[in-house]
């Protein structure tokens, strides 16, 4: 394996770990500004004067006349984002932190499967296979595990 394949991988996890303390926080900011909505927006106004800064540094743009551009459906990515910021903040002390990761974890490889096998948003269609159904099988079974131990 190259560097260039490992280096994103490492960073992957890297991630991984860190995106693991987000709920924790956001419950521990909940619990002080009185909701787990008070701080996904707070989480959220962060994150977005982040964005901000780095923005100009990304080549990307925000300009009005790009941004109409977009499909109509762009504006569930944000939706989303709630309920991700939000539900974690809610559920990760009532599950603990690693059980809400198994869940969450659970939940996008059923989604991204069926994304996959519709070729929904302009994806190429992959359609579910034995094995990957036996694979979500197994991540079930170990939502079960992690629920118990």
């Amino acid at each position: 394996m190259s560097i260039s394949t490992i280096l994103p991988l490492g960073a992957a996890i890297m991630i991984g770990v860190v995106f693991a303390q987000q709920p924790v926080i956001n419950a521990m900011v909940a619990r002080t500004l009185g909701s787990p909505i008070a701080a996904a927006a707070f989480s959220v106004f962060i994150t977005f004067l982040c964005l901000l800064v780095l923005l100009p540094f990304s080549g990307g743009t925000l300009r009005p006349s790009v941004v109409l551009t977009l499909p109509w459906w762009s504006i569930f990515g944000g939706f989303i984002g709630v309920a991700i910021v939000a539900g974690a903040a809610a559920i990760a002390p009532i599950t603990g932190a690693a059980l809400l990761f198994v869940l969450l974890v659970t939940g996008q490889l059923i989604g991204a499967s069926v994304a996959d096998h519709l070729g929904a948003f302009g994806l190429p269609e992959r359609p579910i296979s034995v094995l990957r159904l036996a694979g979500l099988a197994f991540v079930l079974i170990g939502c079960i595990l992690v629920y118990r131990g």
